[in-house]
């Protein structure tokens, strides 16, 4: 099943379920009881949201072994995890805005995880229990700025800094899947998820070992090879096999 969030016109904002092209209203939480109502809209005559409103995203950093090699940092022995705060979050279409704090703004594509139950010392065999589904992020990230702080709150944690979308998709097999990333028609990442470093049940495991992870979280489980520069005009569409395509435009402040 697919859930999306989505606006008509000036509505206020809705919880849905998207069946091919066509979206219909969701009475309840997808991680709570809910009920389907009749299909009532086609996908294109709606705005579609981020498609869950998380009480945090986790992000784990450096989970590709190749892009561990492109940034010239050591292979890490343990999840390296790091916070973004829930304002950094837009939708499908949205522009991703680039600070006028940074001379280098880079897009990292990732599967997101999205939390369906209250999660806490998880063992790693039962870490899918836990998952209400999947959907596709962009870790946008200020390169120049997380060199210079060396922690990495601010160059992460810009508003609009976190596309997520475009739906949550719950039959999906995170073990190996393709994931693409083409700025305008360049591509510049492509890899399987079956490269993870950490797999998404030993994060869930790890991540639950230091905090509780609640319905409606996200994890971001990394980004592979091939970041590179965005600049105001650029357009990104990420893609993941099983699940759809998230596409922003870039702008600047």
């Amino acid at each position: 099943m697919r859930f999306a969030r989505y606006q008509y016109g000036n509505e206020l904002p809705r919880d849905g379920w998207v069946f091919k092209d066509q979206i219909g209203l969701l009475e309840g939480k997808p991680y709570e009881e809910f009920r389907r109502m009749e299909i009532e809209r086609s996908l294109d005559s709606v705005r579609l949201l981020p498609p869950i409103l998380p009480g945090k995203i986790v992000g784990v950093g450096r989970n590709y072994a190749d892009h561990v090699k492109e940034m010239n940092n050591p292979i890490p022995e343990i999840p390296l995890l790091f916070l973004k705060s829930p304002s950094t979050l837009i939708g499908p279409g949205d522009l991703i805005m680039i600070p006028p704090q940074s001379a280098q703004v880079e897009q990292e594509a990732e599967l997101a995880v999205v939390i369906g139950k209250k999660a806490r010392w998880i063992e790693a065999g039962d870490a899918y229990q836990y998952v209400l589904g999947y959907t596709i992020a962009n870790d946008v990230t200020a390169r120049d700025i997380q060199r210079k702080d060396g922690q990495w709150t601010r160059a992460k944690g810009f508003d609009s800094f976190c596309p997520l979308g475009p739906w949550i998709e719950t039959d999906f097999d995170p073990a190996d899947a393709m994931i693409t990333c083409h700025v305008n028609n360049e591509m510049r990442q492509m890899v399987s998820t079956r490269e993870m470093l950490f797999t998404v049940p030993q994060l869930i495991a790890f991540i639950s070992s230091v905090m509780t992870l609640f319905p409606s979280d996200v994890i971001l489980t990394g980004t592979p090879a091939g970041v590179g520069p965005i600049y105001p005009g650029d357009t990104i569409s990420i893609e993941i096999e099983g699940i759809g395509e998230l596409r922003n435009p870039v702008g600047s402040r």
